[in-house]
């Protein structure tokens, strides 16, 4: 199974930002370990903008709003 290349740095891997762990285990599950990742919020913004350009918030199913951030910061 692959393995995001940006957990040891993501905030969100690391149990940094959600207080819902139920939650967050799906999603870790789904989006770090398995092979989703390239679908990640943060790993498309880590992946092009570099990981400190991704809000310590940001969900990795919030692709809508990591396609702004990738707008707004390639200007």
């Amino acid at each position: 199974m692959a393995t995001c290349h940006f957990s040891s740095e993501c905030r969100f891997f690391n149990n940094d930002i959600a207080n819902m762990p139920v939650i967050a285990d799906i999603m870790k599950k789904k989006y770090c370990q398995g092979s989703y990742y390239s679908q990640c919020a943060r790993y498309k913004v880590a992946d092009s903008l570099g990981n400190e350009k991704v809000p310590s918030k940001l969900f990795p199913d919030e692709t809508i709003k990591a396609k702004i951030i990738l707008a707004e910061l390639k200007m």
